[in-house]
């Protein structure tokens, strides 16, 4: 996208909206859009586990300022309504969603983004935490991918003792599957994914020739992007959206 410039005119739309999903079913989605010229690139946010939250809804705005189309899914529409700590809490209960509906409700998000007349054509998926492995597992199984930003994503490599019925398969087993450039921010003092995990990891897309590139922070461990949690690292983050920004104006202007 442009660079900002003083004289520029600056608006956006935020709102909440339905969408079909999984089952066809209607879920509800958070929509931000700058009110700018077409045509515009897409963003689908897929949430963490700790549910759909004040950050989610944040970064959806951040990147409808810079320049993006962004959804963000409530993926666990399917546990009821109220605070999204408790939400989330129904669903931890029960394991989360699972991997069939996640893609199916985010790949109604990218449809759609797609399908507005002033989409470039193109739509990147973004998740941190559980929501990066769910940006690798519909990197790879998805529709319509453009591009996909992996930061911190546990779970991606998983033990057989680890899968469920909702997560039946490792993430990890699909890579031979992706089919755009995938970014990977990871923090090295992280304990989900590990450093050995990330490694393991790298070694699949190698061995697939995938197009991808990782970057591992120092000091840094689990959500440092979140500047209301302990785990805030100010600088790491500020280079982690830099190469974020960076890698969808390569991949989606």
């Amino acid at each position: 996208m442009p660079s900002y410039q003083t004289n520029m005119y600056e608006g956006l739309l935020a709102e909440t909206t339905t969408l079909r999903g999984h089952g066809n079913k209607l879920i509800n989605v958070y929509f931000a859009r700058p009110l700018a010229k077409s045509p515009l690139p897409g963003v689908v946010l897929i949430h963490h586990f700790p549910g759909w939250d004040e950050w989610y809804k944040e970064t959806t705005r951040k990147f409808a300022y810079h320049g993006y189309m962004a959804i963000c899914p409530n993926l666990y529409y399917d546990f009821g309504h109220g605070t999204p700590d408790d939400v989330a809490a129904r669903a931890r209960a029960v394991g989360g969603s699972s991997d069939a509906d996640v893609i199916e409700d985010v790949q109604g998000s990218i449809d759609f983004l797609k399908s507005l007349p002033q989409s470039n054509g193109k739509v990147a998926v973004f998740g941190t935490c559980s929501g990066g492995r769910h940006v690798f597992l519909v990197a790879c199984k998805g529709r319509g991918v453009d591009a996909a930003i992996d930061c911190w994503g546990g779970g991606v490599v998983a033990a057989q003792s680890e899968l469920t019925p909702k997560r039946p398969v490792a993430a990890i087993d699909y890579t031979k599957d992706l089919t755009c450039p995938l970014l990977g921010l990871f923090g090295e003092e992280d304990k989900n994914p590990t450093l050995e995990q990330v490694a393991l990891h790298e070694e699949e897309l190698k061995k697939y020739g995938k197009n991808y590139e990782f970057h591992r922070y120092p000091k840094a461990g689990h959500g440092f992007f979140y500047y209301d949690k302990p785990a805030y690292r100010q600088e790491q983050a500020v280079e982690g959206w830099n190469k974020v920004f960076s890698f969808l104006e390569k991949y989606e202007s």
